[in-house]
């Protein structure tokens, strides 16, 4: 699959009916993913499959995830520049 195609079915995956986890995501797939290694897209895919109240409460910061590799990871969607 080409990268423009993969990065179409991403957005799409990013969409989560919640616009303020939808700016996250986006943003993050936006700015990072092109330049992030592999390992970290795997991470963000990991993220891509938790659920939308999981999620949300993981970027407001009331929980953190169990899996350190995608706490890590919230943490620096949460820090990107709006």
């Amino acid at each position: 699959m080409d990268e423009e195609a993969e990065l179409r079915k991403l957005r799409w995956r990013c969409r989560r009916g919640m616009r303020e986890l939808d700016q996250l995501l986006e943003r993050w797939l936006d700015r990072q993913w092109r330049q992030s290694p592999t390992a970290e897209r795997e991470v963000f895919l990991r993220l891509l499959e938790t659920e939308d109240d999981k999620l949300w409460r993981w970027f407001l910061g009331h929980e953190v995830s169990p899996d350190a590799d995608v706490a890590a990871l919230v943490q620096r969607i949460r820090q990107l520049p709006v």
